[in-house]
């Protein structure tokens, strides 16, 4: 068996580049799409149900992308052409997102937004996985972490930009960031549009300065057969699902824990962050404080994926020095941290430090999981394996969406900040569930 040759830095930096521009479009919808919708009318008690769009589609999407582009073979490679398509059909749904009010006449508002979530988070989805396995392919045993702490630093990268779009367009472009009743404002509208730009140019640089392994090289590299295998995956994809890696199961506890957490935060921070800092009425969307409390949360996300993209940085060697596992477990730690302290803050910049923690949980979350998986996995079956992966991502958020919105109601009055401190809750768990997991790297 042929050892994969070592990649250079900036081999490894173009394999992920791409990965910055759906992450902006992915950080602009995360910050923006709970606004969006309550412009069009949806009550904040719903909005999880609309959330629900995202892990479904990642459910349906990614085992399919997984296991297809394990037999995928063409001109642009393996895992390009799904990298390529998901980000065309993406930038599509970005351009029309903010614009669902023009349609007024055909088809709601709400209606019309609601499918172009379902748009962009089938196209995001469809970018998702390639670029997982993309890494898994390319890059030897010894490059595996390094590989996706860059991909997490180039992740966090982009959705510092997604997420600052609306908040410097108002603030130093004068662009307007309000709007009437039943619309958009235009700094929303213009980030929409410069997002899809920058998801569009990254992936193409990705597509072509990135040259997959062709068939023959890669089995060498594998030491079997990947083909055969992947033939082998889709004869009998229940086989492949119940002889799934002990890890697989044990990673699947942590990650419930660490997503019902995420969803939580990206459906709730705005109202959480407008109610207790910026002291809006419960069910206020359009108000000139909801507004400015929503931008803010915007450079929120932006900051904690400033953190994520730092900690990244040192976080292979911290791996190297304590292991994935403590890192990882020390990670959520600290983001539950974050979490709960924003129950105590009463200062808009104060929300900075709470930040730092959740953007160092947010680049563990991004790393730690895949680096631990892929090690495991069977060379042909990495892409089916990592969709498969993808359902410990979407379960947890499909039962926050389910239950949130009534948790939000009728425990919590529709006082959004305990939401918030159910998800440091959470990553608690999830911070504990770590040291069950059996890492190779412990052996």
């Amino acid at each position: 068996m042929k050892s994969k040759p070592k990649l250079s830095f900036w081999q490894i930096w173009n394999l992920s580049f791409g990965f910055l521009g759906v992450q902006a479009g992915f950080a602009l919808q995360n910050a923006n799409v709970s606004r969006i919708l309550s412009n069009y009318g949806a009550d904040l008690s719903h909005l999880s149900f609309f959330w629900l769009v995202a892990p479904i589609m990642g459910l349906v999407i990614q085992p399919w992308v997984g296991a297809a582009s394990d037999r995928t073979w063409n001109r642009l490679g393996r895992r390009k052409p799904y990298i390529l398509g998901g980000a065309i059909a993406a930038t599509v749904g970005m351009l029309l997102m903010p614009n669902s009010s023009l349609l007024v006449a055909v088809i709601p508002p709400i209606v019309f937004g609601a499918m172009m979530l379902a748009l962009m988070d089938a196209s995001f989805n469809v970018t998702f996985q390639p670029f997982r396995s993309l890494v898994a392919d390319m890059t030897p045993g010894e490059q595996t972490t390094l590989g996706y702490s860059i991909q997490t630093f180039l992740i966090n990268l982009g959705a510092i930009v997604g997420s600052f779009l609306p908040f410097v367009l108002t603030n130093y472009m004068g662009i307007a960031n309000t709007a009437p009743e039943g619309e958009v404002p235009d700094s929303v509208i213009w980030s929409f549009y410069l997002g899809g730009g920058v998801l569009l140019v990254s992936v193409l640089w990705t597509v072509f300065r990135t040259k997959e392994y062709a068939p023959k090289e890669f089995d060498e590299y594998q030491g079997k057969v990947a083909e055969d295998e992947g033939a082998a995956t889709k004869g009998s994809f229940w086989s492949t699902l119940t002889g799934m890696p002990v890890v697989f199961k044990q990673l699947a506890v942590v990650q419930f824990f660490s997503w019902f957490a995420l969803y939580t935060m990206w459906v709730y921070t705005t109202p959480a962050v407008a109610q207790h800092i910026w002291g809006t009425a419960i069910g206020d969307s359009s108000s000139a404080a909801y507004n400015d409390a929503a931008n803010w949360v915007g450079v929120l996300f932006g900051l904690y994926s400033v953190f994520a993209a730092l900690f990244a940085i040192v976080m292979n060697k911290l791996a190297d020095k304590l292991g994935r596992k403590l890192t990882f477990a020390s990670a959520l730690f600290v983001g539950a941290l974050g979490f709960l302290s924003i129950y105590f803050v009463k200062n808009q910049y104060a929300l900075i430090l709470a930040m730092v923690g959740v953007g160092v949980a947010w680049a563990a979350i991004l790393a730690m999981p895949y680096s631990i998986l892929s090690r495991t996995l069977p060379a042909g079956k990495t892409g089916v394996y990592m969709g498969l992966f993808n359902i410990t991502v979407v379960v947890p958020q499909i039962v926050c969406g389910v239950l949130s919105g009534m948790l939000l109601k009728y425990v919590f009055s529709d006082r959004a900040i305990y939401m918030i401190i159910m998800a440091g809750i959470s990553w608690l768990a999830a911070s504990l569930m770590v040291f069950v997991v059996k890492d190779k790297q412990d052996a």
